[in-house]
């Protein structure tokens, strides 16, 4: 066979020399090193990668070598690049061996890929890379065989174990964990939220460098993925359910889908209304099971360096109550159900996500002030003081007179009218 003519996937076969094949990566594994067999004392390092050139073919390569080649050699591309690749090893996929840590591919066979003997490179020719790209949108599996994450979560530890699909948004991309294990060996651990039109919040956890770097390119709230053999577990910890990507998976960003497309409507309609931002508020947790002390100096550090909910005790005075804004900014109504801001002439809630839409519809009304916090190490600006906490710092309550379907009347009543001024007086005092 010619070197220089293109093979497809698809027509691959053991019996070719110098096969050169042309395709996308659609998926990448870290580099991993193994003593080597005829020399203990030296270390052999590889990693997996996948390639698409059409529709419903794609295959896996495997890259050995040297900690130099296969540095290098993985350095070079990410996954959605286009390459081609000269002189692999083709060979039949023996699945009670390596493959069955890798993804599941239509292919019989496997490339491999050796310094001495082959060479990767960067598609250089314009018209093929334009011809594969469309591909990475594609997912490798039946676009409606999927778990909607409702499903999931209905089935509980039913799932535990199993390998699934997923088609759902990107709510949150959380901070990479950096961590060494008691081996020695380091890792990084990232947890992204995804949600869809059933559940508001699934976590999915990434080990893989590879996958964690994808996962950091993406924009939450406006990306889908679709992910192939996800492994789901039960997380004792948080007693539910987490989707885990592993060397198995292959992840489709924002696949070309009919079933896509509606959940992108979704995701898009629901982000605009903010009730993913509602969903996020932490539920209530019993005060006096708080315990940590912080300064203003010790929360802006561990906010930055914690993406997570936490709790604390500052003790700090209101530098700042602005108290002069419109009325609809001081005080709020919300749904009783869900907390999702609504105006007070609504018949019912707009959170996509309110347990109680089929319901009858309630709301509540109470101050929303944003106010700083200052102590001797800084201020902490624009923190919200809301009711009931609010009512009971201020002295004052909200009461809202209904007068017709489209008008109210919100007034704040005093146990002791005039002293407001006094009371926040007493207040900056302490």
């Amino acid at each position: 066979m010619a070197a220089h003519t293109v093979i497809a996937i698809s027509e691959l076969h053991p019996n070719f020399s110098h096969p050169k094949v042309v395709g996308i990566i659609i998926g990448k594994t870290d580099v991993k090193s193994f003593p080597d067999r005829k020399n203990a004392s030296v270390d052999r390092f590889t990693f997996g990668f996948t390639i698409k050139d059409s529709p419903d073919f794609f295959i896996n390569v495997t890259a050995w070598g040297n900690d130099r080649y296969i540095t290098g050699l993985t350095n070079s591309f990410s996954i959605g690049d286009c390459v081609t690749i000269e002189n692999a090893l083709i060979s039949t996929k023996d699945p009670e061996k390596g493959d069955r840590f890798s993804p599941a591919t239509p292919s019989h066979y496997r490339l491999l890929v050796t310094e001495a003997h082959s060479l990767v490179s960067l598609c250089a020719d314009m018209d093929t890379t334009d011809r594969l790209l469309p591909l990475i949108h594609l997912p490798v599996k039946d676009s409606t065989d999927f778990y909607p994450l409702g499903d999931i979560v209905a089935n509980g530890q039913k799932l535990d174990g199993s390998v699934i699909n997923i088609l759902a948004a990107v709510k949150l991309i959380g901070e990479t964990k950096q961590f060494t294990t008691s081996d020695g060996r380091k890792g990084q651990r990232l947890e992204v939220k995804l949600f869809d039109d059933s559940v508001s919040s699934f976590p999915l956890v990434c080990w893989d460098r590879e996958a964690i770097q994808l996962m950091q390119t993406l924009i939450p709230k406006e990306t889908l993925l679709f992910i192939a053999d996800a492994k789901i577990s039960f997380d004792s910890f948080r007693s539910s359910m987490v989707a885990t990507v592993n060397s198995r998976s292959i992840i489709t960003v924002n696949p070309d889908t009919k079933e896509a497309s509606l959940l992108f409507s979704y995701a898009k309609e629901v982000s605009e209304s903010g009730a993913l931002d509602q969903d996020e508020t932490p539920e209530d947790v019993p005060v006096e099971s708080i315990t940590d002390v912080y300064t203003v100096r010790q929360l802006k550090q561990k906010a930055q360096e914690n993406p997570e909910v936490f709790f604390g005790i500052t003790f700090s005075f209101i530098s700042k109550l602005d108290l002069d804004s419109s009325v609809s900014k001081v005080i709020r109504t919300r749904c009783s159900r869900c907390k999702f801001l609504v105006s007070v002439d609504m018949l019912s809630c707009t959170n996509q996500l309110c347990p109680g839409r089929d319901q009858v519809f309630s709301t509540t009304t109470g101050f929303d002030l944003l106010v700083d916090l200052s102590d001797h190490t800084g201020t902490l600006q624009a923190c919200y003081l809301r009711s009931p906490v609010a009512e009971k710092t201020l002295g004052c309550t909200v009461s809202i007179i209904k007068t017709g379907v489209r008008g109210t009347i919100l007034a704040c009543s005093l146990a002791h009218p005039g002293e407001v001024k006094q009371h926040m007086s007493a207040l900056l005092q302490h």
